[in-house]
C-alpha cells in the first residue's frame, strides 16, 4: 500500500519546480522583506505558508494541462491532482491566517498573478511556454511582490517602502532572467567569437544590469536609499562582465543554473546586510 502510495502520487517531478534556479525567485523577495520588516510573527509564518504555497502549486498544474493537451502521459494526472490539492490547502491555510491576524490587505498583491498564471497555463496548453523571456519577466515581478507583503507583516502596515523592495528585487530578477538566457544562447556556439561580437550578444543583459547599478546609485547618494544597497547590484555587474568577457561555450545548463543560484543567493545576502546597516 505504502509503496503504491509513493509510486502513484510522490513523484518529485510533479510536486517540486523542474528548474533548480527557479527557487531564488520567490525566496530572495520574500527574504528581503521579511529581514527588512524586521519583525517575525505568527502571521509571518502564514504569508511564508500562503506565498510558498502559491508558488508551488504552479508545477502540479502546469504537469496537469500537459497531460490533457496530450503533452505527458495521464498517469501523470492523479499525482498533479493530489498536490494541487496540497499546495491549494496549505495556501488557503495560510490566506486564512493572514486574514485573521488583521493583514486581509496584503491578499490584494496577489491579484496580478492570476492573470499572468493564466497566460502561462495557455502557452503550456499550446506548447508555446519556452523561451519566453517576457513572460518569465512578468512572473519573476508578480513574485518580487511577496517582498512588500513580507515587509507590511513585519512592521505591520502597508507602508510605501514596500514598493522600493518590490522594484528593486524585480530589477534584479529581470536582469539575472535576461543574463540566464544569454549565459543559455552561449553553449549553443560552436566557438568563442571575437571581442567585439562577444560585446555585441551580451549587450542586452549588460543594459539591464548596468541600469539597475546605475538607478540604486542615485537613489543612494539622494538619501533614498541606504547607502550600501548598490553593493548588491555592483555584483550582478561584474557577473555579467564577466559571463559576456568568458562565453558558456559547451557548459551544461545544470552548471549555468547552479552558478546562476550562487550569484543571486549573495545578492540576495548582500542585499539585507546593506539594508539593516542603516539600523547599525
Amino acid at each position: 500500500m505504502s509503496a503504491t502510495f509513493s509510486t502513484e502520487y510522490l513523484k518529485r517531478h510533479i510536486a517540486l519546480p523542474a528548474e533548480h534556479g527557479a527557487w531564488v525567485f520567490i525566496l530572495s523577495p520574500l527574504l528581503i522583506g521579511l529581514f527588512a520588516g524586521g519583525h517575525w510573527t505568527a502571521a509571518s509564518a502564514y504569508l511564508i505558508v500562503a506565498a510558498m504555497s502559491a508558488f508551488l502549486i504552479r508545477q502540479p498544474v502546469t504537469i496537469a494541462i500537459k497531460a490533457y493537451s496530450r503533452r505527458r502521459t495521464r498517469r501523470d494526472l492523479p499525482a498533479a491532482r493530489f498536490w494541487m490539492v496540497i499546495y491549494g490547502s496549505t495556501g488557503l491555510l495560510g490566506l486564512a491566517g493572514l486574514v485573521a491576524n488583521g493583514f486581509a490587505y496584503v491578499l490584494v498583491l496577489a491579484l496580478p498573478g492570476i492573470p499572468v498564471f493564466v497566460w502561462h497555463l495557455y502557452l503550456v496548453s499550446k506548447r508555446a511556454e519556452r523561451r519566453q523571456v517576457g513572460v518569465e519577466v512578468v512572473g519573476s515581478g508578480v513574485l518580487a511582490l511577496a517582498a512588500p507583503a513580507a515587509f507590511w507583516v513585519g512592521i505591520g502596515e502597508p507602508d510605501p517602502v514596500g514598493w522600493w523592495l518590490f522594484m528593486l528585487t524585480w530589477l534584479q530578477s529581470a536582469a539575472s532572467i535576461v543574463y540566464a538566457y544569454l549565459r543559455l544562447e552561449q553553449r549553443e556556439w560552436d566557438s568563442i567569437p571575437a571581442f567585439p561580437a562577444r560585446w555585441r550578444m551580451g549587450r542586452r543583459a549588460l543594459l539591464y544590469t548596468s541600469f539597475n547599478l546605475i538607478i540604486t546609485s542615485i537613489f543612494a547618494l539622494a538619501g533614498w536609499l541606504p547607502r550600501l544597497l548598490p553593493l548588491p547590484f555592483a555584483l550582478q555587474w561584474l557577473e555579467t562582465l564577466w559571463g559576456i568577457q568568458n562565453p558558456a561555450v559547451g557548459i551544461r545548463p545544470t552548471r549555468i543554473g547552479l552558478r546562476q543560484l550562487a550569484v543571486s543567493s549573495l545578492f540576495t545576502l548582500f542585499f539585507i546586510l546593506a539594508w539593516l546597516f542603516i539600523y547599525l
